[in-house]
């Protein structure tokens, strides 16, 4: 991302926010003439019929037809080509995409790393056949056979974009990029003389915890931290004092990025970790922000679109999933989120993009991001701190305790 949340509907109303800035009502494209329709399409084998719609979670800002600008529209085309019409649950965080998904009724969600591991435990999501998927042989190779989706030999599901939580701050405060998270986690007086006190603010996630310990892996190297997922008992309690001491700074734990948003616009809040997505929607409204990527490096999102183990409308959530790693369409996502888009293909020729974006928005410094990934009991080091007490203990954290 991850970041990666986002009540309206929490990665929602990116598009509300990006209204702002971005004017414009959508209008439909054009319904294509008869004669411009095929002659005579070939009938479909029953069990390869498309069931006429495809229900997704997705973070806000991820699947858009045009509703906030009518330039980014991948919605509308898939419909018309396919016939499946796109049916949307935004969801803000990646505990409240496992829910929806745990209850049922939806046949693709764009994962996170701190979920998609639960979803394939859980038995949630299913395997998904790439042969069915041509364009996956597109993909970025770093992410092909990415931990968080490629699992016992398994693919299950297709990547989708990917980007790093970044350091948003206000330039009217730092002139120069802050050097360090520790403007985030550790109270002191920023460059404008005033304390950090309330002035900053955390992600409202449990994953959060993993930002902790990224600090702290060159702060405090004595405690041996190399994944900040996977954390010894030991090292976990360091993260959490970390997360303890930045409880008094903190006005808010953002989950919904267009609340974050406003609050860097009217709330004086000056720095925080952040997604691309708001960044660049504050630039566009002519904020005084902008965003950076610290000397520590930075955790981040690589989201993954995954089939629901009991979907009702499989054959249409294929044709998306294959549709979703068009060039075209992984240029305007990226370029809509400030992410980075899964098949390096969508990085040249898209007009949206630009053939800069994708340097923009960060594809050189994948080897730096820490991807959000699910904190198992089961790690490298032997045993580590599961991700079941990272949610308890990060809701005490918030609560001051």
């Amino acid at each position: 991302m991850s970041l990666r949340s986002t009540g309206l509907d929490q990665r929602v109303l990116l598009a509300a926010a990006v209204a702002l800035a971005l004017a414009g009502c959508a209008k439909k494209q054009e319904e294509p003439t008869a004669a411009a329709a095929p002659a005579a399409a070939p009938a479909v084998p029953a069990a390869d019929a498309l069931e006429g719609q495809v229900d997704i979670v997705a973070w806000p800002g991820y699947i858009e037809r045009g509703a906030t600008d009518k330039n980014y529209d991948w919605v509308t085309g898939f419909e018309q080509q396919t016939g499946c019409k796109v049916n949307v649950k935004t969801a803000g965080t990646s505990d409240e995409m496992v829910s929806l998904m745990t209850q049922g009724g939806y046949d693709l969600v764009t994962a996170s790393g701190d979920a998609s591991l639960r979803l394939i435990r859980g038995g949630t999501v299913q395997p998904v056949d790439v042969a069915r998927i041509p364009s996956y042989a597109s993909v970025d190779e770093r992410l092909r056979e990415a931990s968080w989706h490629f699992v016992d030999g398994k693919h299950y599901g297709t990547p989708y974009q990917w980007g790093p939580n970044v350091l948003m701050y206000s330039t009217q405060v730092f002139k120069e990029a802050p050097a360090s998270w520790s403007v985030v986690f550790e109270e002191q007086k920023l460059p404008d003389g005033k304390s950090n006190k309330g002035r900053v603010q955390a992600y409202d996630g449990p994953i959060y915890i993993a930002d902790a310990a990224l600090y702290l892996m060159a702060k405090r190297p004595e405690l041996g931290i190399k994944d900040p997922y996977e954390l010894s008992e030991a090292q976990y309690a360091a993260a959490l004092d970390v997360l303890r001491k930045q409880h008094p700074l903190v006005q808010r734990y953002w989950h919904d990025a267009n609340v974050q948003v406003q609050d860097f616009t009217t709330e004086g809040i000056v720095a925080s970790g952040s997604w691309p997505f708001q960044a660049n929607t504050l630039v566009a409204n002519k904020q005084p922000v902008a965003s950076t990527v610290p000397a520590e490096g930075a955790t981040g999102w690589a989201d993954t679109t995954m089939l629901a183990a009991n979907a009702k409308h499989p054959n249409c959530a294929y044709q998306w999933m294959e549709w979703s790693l068009s060039p075209k369409v992984q240029g305007d996502v990226a370029a809509w989120f400030g992410s980075v888009p899964a098949v390096p293909a969508a990085c040249t020729g898209n007009a949206l993009l630009g053939d800069t974006g994708c340097a923009t928005n960060g594809f050189d410094k994948f080897d730096k991001i820490h991807f959000w990934r699910t904190p198992e009991a089961a790690c490298a080091q032997g045993a580590c701190v599961p991700y079941s007490r990272w949610a308890t203990d990060y809701v005490a954290v918030m609560g001051g305790r």
